[in-house]
C-alpha cells in the first residue's frame, strides 16, 4: 500500500495526472502492473485521531 496526502483532490486527479511527468512515469512502469492498481480517495475527518 502506497500512501500520498494530496493537499485537495484535484490536486492528484487533475494536477498530477494531467501532468507530463505522470504521463512518463506511467509508461514506465505500465507493464509491471496487471491489472493496474486501484486508487482509493480518503478525506481526513478528524486531525485528532491521526496516530
Amino acid at each position: 500500500m502506497l500512501l500520498v496526502k494530496w493537499e485537495t483532490l484535484e490536486a492528484h486527479t487533475v494536477d498530477f495526472r494531467g501532468s507530463a511527468e505522470y504521463q512518463e512515469w506511467k509508461a514506465l512502469l505500465d507493464h509491471y502492473y496487471d491489472p493496474f492498481p486501484a486508487v482509493e480517495h480518503y478525506e481526513l475527518v478528524d486531525e485528532n485521531s491521526i496516530l
